[in-house]
């Protein structure tokens, strides 16, 4: 496969299937992760259970395997959480053209929080052989998936930013490029505001992280 959309007609009949067997709980979604990252979304079916629509952006886990952060792979049978509190059983199958370059995936997230709910027998069931250390963030901003990375690399760096001297803001930088945020549209202005830098000093601590990462 080229392109997905050379595939698009079926790859649409096969989004609608996949969440016609399993029902309305059951969200499906086809990224074309050859457009900008804040429109990766050409087809989606349920898209209630995590709020998403056609032209929507892709996930921090989508960012991370295009930024080569993360294993080339399919994710199989993983949980993750709404912004709501939901839990979803998911998987994520990616699909890649003759030169081995990802072009797409497709992602199920099936809505298991009223089973857990309603049965605390079911949990041994639903939870088996799941990886349960997997965080996946469902947006429909893509501004607000570069947000969420940012308060995320700040957690581990366990630092308010008026307390962060360089060392800090540097790591916090390279975290930021592992987990893809670069990718995002417009997101070195935002990370410089965030972090009080210029531009000048965020093309410096980069060029200091690629050579940290060179001489490890």
């Amino acid at each position: 496969m080229e392109s997905i959309q050379d595939e698009l007609p079926f790859l649409q009949a096969l989004v609608k299937g996949i969440s016609a067997q399993f029902g309305e709980n059951c969200e499906v979604v086809l990224h074309d992760l050859t457009l900008p990252y804040d429109r990766t979304i050409v087809a989606i079916e349920n898209g209630h259970v995590t709020g998403r629509k056609i032209g929507d952006p892709g996930t921090n886990l989508g960012l991370e395997l295009l930024r080569g952060s993360t294993e080339n792979g399919h994710k199989l049978n993983y949980v993750t959480q709404t912004k709501d509190g939901r839990l979803l059983r998911s998987t994520s199958l990616y699909m890649n053209n003759q030169d081995g370059t990802i072009i797409g995936s497709l992602c199920i997230n099936f809505d298991i929080t009223s089973l857990m709910i309603a049965e605390k027998t079911l949990q041994s069931i639903t939870m088996t052989n799941l990886q349960t250390d997997i965080k996946e963030s469902f947006v429909t901003n893509v501004n607000d998936l570069l947000d969420v990375l940012i308060q995320e690399t700040q957690d581990v760096i366990g630092k308010p930013v008026a307390a962060m001297g360089k060392e800090d803001k540097m790591k916090m930088i390279a975290l930021l490029d592992q987990k893809g945020a670069f990718l995002i549209k417009k997101s070195s202005e935002k990370i410089c505001l965030y972090l009080g830098i210029s531009k000048y000093s965020l093309y410096s601590y980069l060029d200091e992280v690629k050579q940290w990462n060179a001489e490890e």
